[in-house]
């Protein structure tokens, strides 16, 4: 495998522009700290603020370049990434879990979208095989736990695993990103269905590979993006993706 790709990604993350991603890196380590001493009352709080600092970063590498489209799928995938994170919070009505699963879906959809339409570079790489085993290894493992969820759950971890394969397509960086959430929802579905599995620190690293996998996401696509025309984009991700 040639490494051209990874240096340009490398050169292109050391741009200016990255910079827009300080406030959402260091709140996110602030809010993995706190969950790491079980500091509920700040974790709480700096939890609502990630995705907005994220998409605040994302607004400042898209400036200029909105009508090429891919700008409205990532500020979707962060607000419904935003509202499973704020599930409790926004409509404490509602059963949390099944508001998180749907939300995260819907953000895991536009992250398809965003991937086959605008990102794919090459075919399903050999490797990304995992995700359907991981997918059937899950159900598996959890079903006695999933109860009337069970459905639900194992819709959710489709098009988790859909994220996780479509990003295979894209730079690494972005790879890195998909794998980082599947992690992070895999420790997620342990720690909600079978606690007594999880120790505590495991809250920690839930929201460690959750920060790192959508920071990466966001900026390998905008990373790899620049420069890129709207016509290649589209082409280019619809030739890889078969459409």
């Amino acid at each position: 495998m040639s490494t051209a790709p990874v240096r340009e990604q490398a050169a292109a993350l050391s741009r200016r522009w990255l910079w827009g991603f300080a406030p959402f890196a260091a709140m996110s380590a602030v809010h993995v700290a706190a969950r790491a001493v079980e500091a509920d009352w700040l974790a709480a709080p700096t939890k609502l603020t990630l995705m907005p600092l994220l998409a605040a970063a994302a607004l400042w590498g898209l400036r200029g370049r909105w009508q090429r489209g891919y700008g409205t799928l990532i500020l979707a995938a962060l607000f419904f990434s935003w509202i499973g994170d704020g599930a409790a919070t926004f409509l404490p009505m509602l059963p949390e879990l099944p508001v998180m699963l749907g939300a995260f879906g819907l953000a895991h959809l536009c992250y398809i979208r965003l991937f086959l339409k605008y990102a794919a570079v090459r075919g399903f790489p050999r490797w990304a095989l995992v995700f359907p085993l991981w997918w059937a290894a899950m159900l598996v493992v959890l079903w006695p736990a999933l109860g009337s969820l069970a459905p639900a759950v194992a819709l959710y971890g489709l098009v988790l695993g859909g994220t996780a394969a479509t990003a295979a397509r894209c730079s690494p960086v972005v790879a890195a990103g998909g794998v980082l959430f599947l992690a992070s929802d895999t420790i997620l579905s342990f720690r909600i269905f079978m606690p007594e599995s999880m120790p505590d620190i495991t809250s920690a690293l839930v929201m460690l590979t959750y920060c790192a996998g959508q920071g990466l996401i966001v900026a390998g696509f905008l990373a790899s993006s620049r420069g890129r025309s709207p016509r290649g984009a589209g082409t280019r991700g619809q030739v890889s993706s078969g459409s």
